[in-house]
Protein backbone atom coordinates (compact mmCIF):
# COMPACT_ATOMS: atom_id res chain seq x y z
CA UNK A 1 0.00 0.00 0.00
CA UNK A 2 1.60 3.65 -0.85
CA UNK A 3 0.39 6.79 0.28
CA UNK A 4 0.64 10.26 -1.38
CA UNK A 5 0.90 13.60 0.28
CA UNK A 6 -0.96 16.34 -0.85
CA UNK A 7 1.53 18.76 -1.60
CA UNK A 8 0.84 22.28 -1.11
CA UNK A 9 1.63 25.36 -3.02
CA UNK A 10 1.87 29.01 -1.99
CA UNK A 11 0.93 31.58 -4.55
CA UNK A 12 3.98 33.75 -4.56
CA UNK A 13 2.78 37.55 -4.84
CA UNK A 14 4.71 39.85 -6.64
CA UNK A 15 6.29 42.41 -4.73
CA UNK A 16 4.68 45.53 -4.13
CA UNK A 17 5.19 48.08 -6.52
CA UNK A 18 6.70 51.00 -4.59
CA UNK A 19 5.46 54.42 -5.24
CA UNK A 20 8.31 56.53 -6.90
CA UNK A 21 8.50 59.96 -5.34
CA UNK A 22 10.40 62.37 -7.07
CA UNK A 23 12.14 65.39 -5.14
CA UNK A 24 10.27 68.72 -4.56
CA UNK A 25 10.27 70.88 -7.60
CA UNK A 26 11.68 68.40 -9.84
CA UNK A 27 13.06 68.85 -13.60
CA UNK A 28 10.32 68.48 -16.25
CA UNK A 29 12.77 65.50 -17.97
CA UNK A 30 12.00 63.92 -14.57
CA UNK A 31 8.43 64.07 -14.49
CA UNK A 32 8.18 63.04 -18.10
CA UNK A 33 10.96 59.81 -17.65
CA UNK A 34 8.18 58.96 -14.22
CA UNK A 35 5.23 59.17 -16.86
CA UNK A 36 6.65 57.49 -19.76
CA UNK A 37 7.18 54.44 -17.05
CA UNK A 38 3.83 54.12 -16.69
CA UNK A 39 2.40 51.09 -18.14
CA UNK A 40 -1.80 52.60 -18.19
CA UNK A 41 -3.31 55.48 -19.18
CA UNK A 42 -4.96 56.36 -15.74
CA UNK A 43 -1.38 55.84 -14.01
CA UNK A 44 -0.44 58.42 -16.52
CA UNK A 45 -2.56 60.75 -16.13
CA UNK A 46 -2.59 60.23 -12.16
CA UNK A 47 1.39 61.60 -12.23
CA UNK A 48 1.05 64.28 -14.49
CA UNK A 49 -1.89 65.60 -12.11
CA UNK A 50 0.36 64.76 -9.09
CA UNK A 51 3.31 67.16 -10.86
CA UNK A 52 1.06 69.56 -12.75
CA UNK A 53 3.24 72.67 -12.96
CA UNK A 54 2.79 75.69 -15.74
CA UNK A 55 5.71 74.95 -17.57
CA UNK A 56 4.52 71.46 -17.92
CA UNK A 57 1.52 72.24 -19.62
CA UNK A 58 3.35 75.16 -21.50
CA UNK A 59 5.50 72.38 -23.31
CA UNK A 60 2.32 70.26 -23.56
CA UNK A 61 1.01 73.50 -25.45
CA UNK A 62 4.02 73.95 -27.52
CA UNK A 63 4.19 70.48 -28.42
CA UNK A 64 0.92 69.42 -29.33
CA UNK A 65 -1.59 72.61 -29.81
CA UNK A 66 -1.40 72.62 -33.85
CA UNK A 67 -2.42 76.35 -33.99
CA UNK A 68 1.20 77.18 -31.73
CA UNK A 69 3.95 77.44 -34.55
CA UNK A 70 7.59 77.57 -34.13
CA UNK A 71 9.17 80.76 -35.47
CA UNK A 72 12.47 78.55 -35.32
CA UNK A 73 14.50 76.01 -37.85
CA UNK A 74 13.30 72.74 -37.78
CA UNK A 75 15.99 69.74 -36.71
CA UNK A 76 19.25 69.69 -35.13
CA UNK A 77 20.33 73.03 -32.96
CA UNK A 78 23.97 73.56 -32.89
CA UNK A 79 24.09 74.50 -29.09
CA UNK A 80 26.93 73.17 -26.29
CA UNK A 81 25.51 70.86 -23.62
CA UNK A 82 25.49 72.46 -20.10
CA UNK A 83 28.24 69.92 -18.58
CA UNK A 84 28.10 71.10 -14.88
CA UNK A 85 27.01 68.47 -12.13
CA UNK A 86 23.53 68.49 -11.22
CA UNK A 87 22.16 71.02 -8.68
CA UNK A 88 25.14 73.68 -9.38
CA UNK A 89 24.66 75.78 -12.32
CA UNK A 90 21.86 74.78 -14.16
CA UNK A 91 18.71 77.01 -14.74
CA UNK A 92 15.09 75.02 -15.42
CA UNK A 93 12.52 74.87 -17.34
CA UNK A 94 10.47 75.28 -14.56
CA UNK A 95 11.78 78.78 -14.40
CA UNK A 96 12.66 79.43 -18.29
CA UNK A 97 9.07 78.60 -19.95
CA UNK A 98 7.63 81.93 -19.30
CA UNK A 99 10.39 83.02 -22.49
CA UNK A 100 8.99 80.40 -24.67
CA UNK A 101 6.60 82.73 -26.19
CA UNK A 102 9.02 84.33 -27.69
CA UNK A 103 9.88 81.73 -30.14
CA UNK A 104 6.31 81.14 -32.00
CA UNK A 105 4.63 82.73 -34.39
CA UNK A 106 2.71 85.69 -32.49
CA UNK A 107 4.57 85.83 -29.41
CA UNK A 108 7.45 88.62 -30.46
CA UNK A 109 7.22 89.77 -33.87
CA UNK A 110 9.51 92.09 -33.09
CA UNK A 111 12.67 90.09 -32.67
CA UNK A 112 15.08 89.24 -35.93
CA UNK A 113 15.44 85.95 -36.56
CA UNK A 114 19.14 86.03 -35.74
CA UNK A 115 18.67 87.52 -31.98
CA UNK A 116 15.34 84.98 -31.99
CA UNK A 117 18.07 81.53 -32.35
CA UNK A 118 20.71 83.40 -30.54
CA UNK A 119 17.77 83.61 -27.71
CA UNK A 120 17.29 80.18 -27.91
CA UNK A 121 20.89 78.56 -27.92
CA UNK A 122 21.66 80.69 -25.02
CA UNK A 123 18.53 79.09 -23.50
CA UNK A 124 19.70 75.26 -24.28
CA UNK A 125 23.16 76.35 -23.05
CA UNK A 126 21.99 77.31 -19.75
CA UNK A 127 19.18 74.30 -19.29
CA UNK A 128 20.40 70.90 -17.80
CA UNK A 129 20.92 68.67 -20.91
CA UNK A 130 17.69 66.55 -20.71
CA UNK A 131 15.71 69.69 -20.58
CA UNK A 132 17.37 71.61 -23.23
CA UNK A 133 16.48 67.94 -25.42
CA UNK A 134 12.80 68.48 -24.28
CA UNK A 135 12.53 71.94 -26.06
CA UNK A 136 14.63 70.77 -28.77
CA UNK A 137 12.32 68.10 -29.37
CA UNK A 138 8.70 70.62 -28.62
CA UNK A 139 10.26 72.96 -30.65
CA UNK A 140 9.71 70.15 -33.48
CA UNK A 141 6.16 69.11 -32.25
CA UNK A 142 8.26 65.62 -31.49
CA UNK A 143 8.14 65.08 -27.71
CA UNK A 144 6.20 61.97 -28.27
CA UNK A 145 9.19 60.26 -29.75
CA UNK A 146 10.61 59.70 -26.42
CA UNK A 147 8.09 59.76 -23.67
CA UNK A 148 5.09 57.91 -24.71
CA UNK A 149 2.85 61.07 -24.38
CA UNK A 150 -0.20 62.05 -26.04
CA UNK A 151 -2.68 64.86 -26.62
CA UNK A 152 -5.23 62.67 -25.27
CA UNK A 153 -3.38 61.37 -21.97
CA UNK A 154 -2.46 65.19 -21.48
CA UNK A 155 -6.01 66.62 -22.16
CA UNK A 156 -7.38 64.35 -19.75
CA UNK A 157 -4.88 65.35 -16.98
CA UNK A 158 -5.44 69.01 -17.51
CA UNK A 159 -8.97 69.51 -18.93
CA UNK A 160 -8.45 73.29 -18.15
CA UNK A 161 -5.90 73.31 -21.37
CA UNK A 162 -7.63 75.28 -24.30
CA UNK A 163 -6.33 73.62 -27.59
CA UNK A 164 -6.38 76.01 -30.92
CA UNK A 165 -6.71 79.88 -31.22
CA UNK A 166 -3.00 80.66 -30.08
CA UNK A 167 -1.31 82.28 -33.38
Amino acid sequence: MTTTTKKTTTKRRSPAKKKIQLPPNPFLHEILELVNDQRSKAKKIEVLKEYETPALKSIFIFNFDESVISVLPEGHVPYKENEVPIGTDHTSLRREHTQLYHFVKGGNDTLSSLRRETMFIQMLEGLHPKEAEIVCLMKDKNLQSKYKITKEIVSDAYPDIRWGGRS
